[in-house]
């Protein structure tokens, strides 16, 4: 089995006219999740038309950025999608490829280092969700055991239900109390 590829050189990507991709190293047709999986490894390919020879490379890398974007994780605000289009026949179009490339570059060199300080600053994600996790459960349990009576226990279970009965019949006294006096004010108003 030879390949077309030199060892060092980029692997041969050929898209056919019915949109299947070949991979010249491993003589097998690969798809766009493959691709980008290699583009993830940090494997470097091109692709050219396999009838013209054309190095289509950026409209396949642009399709599996499209493709990311339609799954739902959009990496790319609309604002800034929009900016873009206005770029295209401005007079500052030839500068914003490598902008964009030195920017990108910059925030990968430094993508560890913000991680790292994120997580100290914020700790690792499943702590602060394990900490939210038991700050909810002991609210959760707070509001239970208020709405639950307690079961007396064998040494003055008698007198704390005692005690719970007279509140209770002290705060119907009250609200007795109230009752009377809004239909006292309610009279003399009519």
């Amino acid at each position: 089995m030879t390949t077309e590829n030199a060892p060092g050189e980029p692997i041969k990507i050929k898209k056919y006219a019915n949109r299947r991709l070949y991979n010249t190293a491993t003589s097998s047709y690969v798809t766009l999740e493959d691709l980008a999986q290699m583009v993830k490894q940090g494997t470097d390919f091109v692709v050219n038309d396999a009838k013209s020879g054309e190095d289509i490379t950026h409209s396949v890398l642009t399709q599996i950025i499209f493709e990311q974007e339609t799954k739902g994780i959009n990496l790319l605000p609309i604002s800034f999608l929009r900016q873009m289009i206005c770029f295209y026949g401005d007079s500052m179009e030839s500068l914003v490829p490598s902008f964009l490339e030195a920017s990108v570059k910059q925030f990968a060199n430094e993508q560890d280092r913000l991680r790292d300080q994120m997580t100290k600053a914020l700790g690792a994600p499943y702590e602060l969700v394990d900490e939210q996790v038991r700050r909810n459960m002991a609210m959760f349990s707070d509001a239970v055991s208020m709405f639950t009576p307690s079961k007396p226990d064998e040494t003055g279970g008698a007198d704390e239900e005692n005690d719970s009965k007279d509140e209770i019949s002290d705060l119907k006294d009250q609200l007795s109390a109230i009752q009377e006096q809004l239909n006292k004010m309610t009279r003399k108003g009519s």
